[in-house]
């Protein structure tokens, strides 16, 4: 069945949740950009992936972050829920972190974050029974449902100016290993993911931005991970592009600045291994919607790319 191997993939080697609309959901891999919007900023994204297949990985995020008035100091708290095989594996991780920041020059600011977590990790084997009909002969199926929580850390450098930013993160910094049951095979390891994100905005005229935009993820015991996107913006109100997952999708992306505040973002993934070729995969759904409290004498410049 697919979903088993779902559910032993993300047992025996924990990733991050991966995301087509990475440029708008920094705050998720990096806790240096806690803050950095100058506001109070609020936002979740969902992501449903490999549509059409059973027990397909889904996630959900909801975050807020915000300078404290006066200070350099920014802070944020993260959620992040992954749900594989209908419930058969799922975990929740809360963050909450601190950013400080630095005025490199009159037009550049570095800021460095900090990063604690605690996440909680169930498999419900009575959910995987009910996908397998031969569960009764398998000596997976059979095991007692079992959760676990772990915390961590993680730290991060945020270097940013109107138009270019570079992150470099890695927010669990702790090989956490779980459900080791004495020696049996239901092993969770929880592996160092760094991330690199990086990205400029060319003025291409008084109407029309082009940002190209890069996301890399190295994790040991998996391939490097490259996200390519290039995107444009149009009156400062509506975004659309492209992306390009290595070796792994494709990626269509639109965005509506539909008020000064609120800001819809929607991507679509199409894979190009042969599980994209398959006809029960429909590819993957992501929906962003963030929300902005400006101050009365505050407003947006133009709506950023990051």
């Amino acid at each position: 069945m697919a979903f088993l191997f779902f559910c032993s993939l993300a047992v025996t080697a924990q990733q991050e949740a991966q995301f087509t609309q990475y440029m708008f959901n920094t705050i998720s891999v990096n806790p240096a950009y806690a803050g950095s919007r100058g506001q109070l900023t609020a936002a979740s994204l969902y992501r449903s992936q490999w549509v059409g297949l059973p027990g397909a990985p889904e996630t959900l995020t909801v975050n807020i972050h915000s300078p404290i008035r006066e200070s350099r100091v920014g802070y944020g708290l993260s959620l992040i829920n992954d749900n594989i095989g209908d419930g058969v594996v799922n975990e929740t991780a809360l963050d909450a972190m601190v950013s400080y920041t630095l005025d490199v020059s009159r037009d550049a600011k570095l800021s460095f974050g900090l990063n604690v977590s605690g996440s909680f990790l169930s498999l419900d084997f009575n959910n995987l029974r009910n996908f397998d009909q031969e569960g009764q002969n398998n000596p997976i199926a059979n095991q007692p449902n079992i959760s676990e929580f772990t915390p961590n850390f993680g730290v991060g450098f945020y270097y940013h100016t109107d138009k270019f930013y570079l992150g470099l993160s890695a927010p669990d910094l702790i090989n956490n290993e779980a459900f080791d049951n004495n020696g049996q095979n239901l092993l969770s390891v929880e592996r160092v993911n760094y991330f690199l994100i990086t990205g400029y905005v060319f003025d291409l005229n008084g109407n029309l931005k082009f940002k190209p935009a890069l996301l890399t993820k190295a994790v040991s015991g998996a391939p490097l991970q490259v996200d390519i996107s290039a995107n444009f913006l149009f009156n400062d109100r509506f975004s659309f592009g492209a992306a390009y997952r290595w070796d792994a999708a494709v990626s269509a992306l639109a965005g509506f600045q539909l008020t000064d505040q609120l800001m819809l973002g929607v991507a679509y993934d199409r894979e190009i291994t042969e599980l994209g070729a398959t006809q029960f995969n429909d590819g993957s759904f992501e929906v962003f919607l963030r929300f902005e409290l400006l101050r009365r004498f505050q407003r947006t410049v133009s709506p950023r790319f990051f």
